[in-house]
């Protein structure tokens, strides 16, 4: 039988039987989500494991989240990077939240069928949500110079991380540019040097402290 999430366990050895179950059953509850509303692209859903999946967890390469911290997933759309980082770590609260509602029906479906209880997710615009986080987390969403005002005031002051709190954005391509214009002091980490796949080449984590 093939194990369609191997990929991950060459990056991440040291998952337990039931984080493996958990990223196995991924694909077979997308591929039913996402036949009823659209969360990933038709021809992506074979790389479900590789460009969804494992570009979420590339987070975790960067940074561990500590148990009892509280993680804002903004524009999480299907579900990404909040339910695998949700999965490898399970003492973790992630909270996901989207201005569109049938995503979000798509996440708390996803999630109730994994048990995974330290997920929240929530139909909502990023400026709206209330509480502080430790790390805001996303995928491309929009431009920074955008992105950061909706989340600015969301930080808790104080960090139990090795880094300080901040955002942690997943973002590909030339960005050198976006960043000069936001202003912001952000920090680049290739996802090419924990990942092997040419799908990384171009692929960052970027940090911006809060």
């Amino acid at each position: 039988m093939e194990i369609k999430s191997a990929l991950l366990q060459k990056y991440f050895t040291n998952l337990t039987e039931d984080q493996q179950q958990k990223f196995e059953q991924l694909y077979d509850l997308y591929v039913f989500w996402n036949a009823q509303i659209n969360v990933i692209s038709r021809k992506d859903i074979e790389e479900l494991y590789e460009r969804h999946i494992l570009h979420s967890l590339g987070i975790a390469k960067f940074c561990t989240f500590q148990p009892g911290a509280s993680i804002l997933d903004v524009g999480t759309g299907g579900g990404f990077p909040g339910i695998p980082l949700a999965i490898l770590f399970p003492e973790t609260n992630f909270h996901l939240v989207d201005s569109i509602g049938k995503k979000i029906k798509v996440v708390n479906e996803v999630a109730a069928a994994l048990g995974l209880k330290n997920i929240k997710a929530t139909h909502s615009r990023a400026e709206q949500v209330e509480g502080k986080y430790d790390f805001v987390v996303s995928r491309a969403v929009t431009r920074l110079i955008d992105f950061y005002p909706w989340i600015a005031d969301k930080f808790k002051k104080d960090s139990i991380h090795a880094i300080p709190n901040g955002i942690l954005y997943l973002k590909g391509g030339d960005l050198a540019e976006e960043i000069k214009e936001s202003r912001l002091k952000a920090e680049l980490y290739p996802l090419s040097e924990y990942f092997d796949e040419e799908f990384f080449e171009t692929k960052y984590v970027v940090y911006i402290p809060r």
